[in-house]
């Protein structure tokens, strides 16, 4: 297991979700919903503060496939914002399945009582801090890295 804080994303139309783990890569907890930018990279920034902030070394995007696995304009909008985390090539950027993460984080938000008014803020958060969790659970249960690495040039050609 490779120790260190990663930020887990969870990429949405209006909002990006953002978790992290601590350094010891144990346990995921919610830090902040950034609001996408229609123009500009200004929810980028954000989230390069942040992980400056916590001295992260890595972030976990889901990628929201199908159930079948296959691309959707979900797809298509995360793999859009990976590339722009990759393309200001300060920290590796890594796509990891995130089917269902933000369905199991409605779940438990009502499950404790959430009204769905009250998950909106919220929601992204959750979903990012179960994206990130599980990408922990699966390096600690394989000793493999989680998902594929997008590739810092790659995002750079994008942008």
């Amino acid at each position: 297991m490779r120790p260190g804080v990663r930020l887990g994303i969870d990429v949405g139309r209006a909002r990006v979700g953002v978790a992290r783990c601590d350094a010891g890569a144990i346990l995921a907890v919610p830090v902040e919903t950034v609001a996408r930018s229609v123009d500009g990279d200004d929810d980028v920034l954000r989230i390069l503060a942040i992980a400056e902030e916590y001295d992260a070394f890595e972030f976990v995007v889901g990628n929201p496939l199908s159930l079948s696995g296959g691309s959707t304009a979900s797809t298509d909008d995360a793999v859009g914002f990976a590339l722009r985390l990759a393309g200001a090539g300060e920290r590796e950027v890594r796509l990891v399945d995130e089917r269902l993460s933000t369905v199991t984080a409605q779940q438990q938000l009502r499950a404790s009582g959430k009204k769905a008014r009250q998950q909106r803020p919220i929601v992204d958060q959750a979903a990012a801090v179960i994206i990130l969790q599980h990408a922990l659970d699966a390096e600690r249960a394989s000793g493999a890295a989680p998902g594929r690495v997008i590739p810092t040039d790659e995002g750079r050609r994008t942008q």
